[in-house]
């Protein structure tokens, strides 16, 4: 039996203001959740992104092509009713932060890590309050708790919206610090991301690309700018 699925039925996707934000309409018909929840949310840019996402729609549905749709789903079922959880799991990054893990070797490769996420470091200190601790290796090295503290404190003042975008820029580069300095303009998005490649261009200098390893990358690169775009659009 083949899987149903949904089809276009409206003319027209709007925007309209009302307490608590901007909610998308489909014709006259108010847009909802998975969970069925009002599909409200804190900027009318981010409105507008989500009902040109349904505008863009023609016969089936997918899914695959409204990414701002998906993330405020996310914000709205998931985040805002696991915002303690959410943050708490996003914050322990902090304590295995890929930028404090810093290759033995070759030199070169050493160099490049200290020259990308020494500064990195030294405004988490600055800007965050949290000066985290660089060890040589793979293993675990724990963080000081003030540190570990004043960065479970900022992620858990982001509203559900922005801790979804969080999420995924921390996961997806694998540095809590990382995900913070892109959230809040530190890097260029499509900087962030490179600077958290650091190890795989190394791998890929000396051994050559893998083709499904590269579209793999490719994948996670468009969600982290995604991320940046919807982290941003929060206030817009």
């Amino acid at each position: 039996m083949s899987e149903w699925k949904a089809k276009r039925f409206w003319k027209e996707a709007g925007v309209t203001a009302q307490d608590g934000g901007f909610a998308v309409h489909l014709d006259d018909r108010p847009v909802r959740t998975p969970a069925k929840a009002p599909l409200v949310v804190p900027a009318r840019a981010m409105a507008e992104a989500i009902a040109a996402e349904w505008d863009a729609q023609e016969g089936v549905i997918d899914p695959n092509t409204m990414p701002f749709t998906r993330s405020a789903n996310a914000a709205i079922d998931k985040v805002r009713v696991q915002h303690a959880e959410v943050a708490a799991m996003i914050a322990e990054y902090g304590d295995s932060d890929l930028l404090c893990y810093r290759a033995e070797g070759p030199a070169e490769l050493v160099a490049r890590q200290a020259a990308a996420w020494d500064p990195l470091l030294d405004w988490a200190a600055t800007d965050l309050g949290a000066r985290l601790v660089v060890a040589q290796g793979v293993m675990h090295v724990a963080q000081p708790d003030a540190a570990m503290a004043r960065l479970r404190d900022a992620v858990h003042g982001l509203d559900a919206f922005r801790l979804t975008a969080l999420h995924d820029l921390v996961s997806l580069s694998g540095s809590l610090i990382l995900g913070f300095a892109t959230a809040r303009d530190r890097l260029e998005v499509s900087e962030a991301w490179d600077i958290s490649r650091i190890d795989e261009a190394w791998q890929i200098e000396q051994w050559g690309a893998d083709e499904e390893a590269a579209e793999h990358a490719d994948r996670k690169r468009a969600a982290f700018l995604h991320a940046k775009r919807f982290f941003d659009q929060c206030a817009a």
